[in-house]
Formats: structure tokens, sequence, C-alpha cells
């Protein structure tokens, strides 16, 4: 078991995802600015009026984006590795806690996975019209990389981060792009429908 610091946040972090972070409260920029001094990961775990998630992921400050004069700050963190957090420990003004490394099971996803969600992830970047890039079939737990480039709720997210298969972790992910594609979809047939009133244009 190793201790670190920790930022509770209403939200959910995967690895590889890269997220924008807004640093005001004291505390959190203690942790920030030690995190680059020393070029350590904190760990963001999901928080709500519940609590505290048990699973979180390391984060890493990849990008100082402002640095305001009252210490604020504005940064971009990437997701790393996910950790379960054992206890929660007290000693510095922000919050620790003991964690353990979560480690995926040995088995790999088939390649019909594989390219059934770069596919069904295609699809979705083009009726969106996002020039997100497309991560290389052979990336490393490639769930993570897809799902991380896609607007999921924090429930959906937490569900991949407790998956301990790729393989599940991959199929689950080729049902929520589907269904994003179809949602996507029916939202566009729907405004193009109020567009004319539900009716038929002519000449």
């Amino acid at each position: 078991m190793s201790e670190l610091g920790l930022f509770p946040l209403p939200l959910v972090l995967l690895p590889t995802e890269l997220v924008p972070l807004h640093i005001f409260e004291e505390r959190y920029k203690e942790l920030i600015d030690e995190c680059l001094a020393e070029d350590l990961d904190f760990g963001l775990v999901y928080a709500d009026d519940d609590g505290i998630s048990g699973i979180g992921t390391r984060a890493h400050v990849v990008e100082v984006l402002t640095r305001f004069e009252d210490g604020r700050l504005n940064v971009v963190v990437e997701g790393r590795d996910r950790f379960r957090l054992l206890e929660l420990t007290s000693g510095r003004s922000f919050q620790t806690g003991g964690v353990a490394d979560v480690v995926d099971g040995p088995e790999r996803a088939d390649p019909e996975t594989v390219s059934r969600a770069l596919e069904l992830f295609e699809r979705l970047r083009e009726i969106t019209g996002s020039d997100v890039e497309v991560p290389p079939a052979e990336t490393e737990q490639l769930s993570f990389a897809l799902a991380g480039r896609v607007e999921l709720a924090p429930p959906v997210k937490l569900e991949l981060l407790q998956e301990l298969s790729e393989p599940a972790r991959l199929r689950r992910v080729c049902e929520l792009l589907d269904a994003a594609s179809a949602s996507v979809e029916r939202q566009r047939r729907a405004a193009e429908r109020a567009a004319t009133n539900g009716r038929v244009q002519l000449g």
C-alpha cells in the first residue's frame, strides 16, 4: 500500500483521458504545486453526496495553461493507472489515502471486437463532425482510449474503471458508442422535422 494525495471531484477520469481543471482552493493549490515541483501524480476520485468512490485514477499534470497572481491554476491532467482506495489518511491540508494498484486480467480483446469498436467510433466521429483523433488498433487498453474521447456520464465511467477485463470493457464501449450514434441521429432527425414543422416542403 502507498499513500497518495487525493483530489475528490464530481467527475471520473479514465486512463489516457485528458481533462482541464481549474485549481482555486488553497489545499489543492498546495497539492498541484507539490506534484509539479516533484513530478508526482495525484489521485482523482469521484465524489458526490454519497461520499468518495473506492476506485480512482492517478492524474499527471501535463500542462499548466494559466497561473494567476493569486495562485490559482488552469491545468490539463492526463489519466494514468487506476488505483483502489483502501483507507483515507490525514496529516496534510489536502485529503490523502492509502491506495493499491488496479490491474487488468491477462485476456486481450479479439480482433473482431477491436475492429467493431474502431468502426463505431469512426461512425460517431463522422455524424458529429468531430476531428478528434482515432487511436490506433494496437493501443493498449483501447477501451479507455476510445471512452476517454466521448462524453459519458460519471456512473458509466465508474463502471468502466471497475471492469478488470479489457475484452468485456471494450464490448461495453461498443454498446456505448452504438447508443451514442443512435442518439445523435435521433436528435438530428427531430431537429430537421422541427425546422419544417413536420410538413413536407414543396418547391
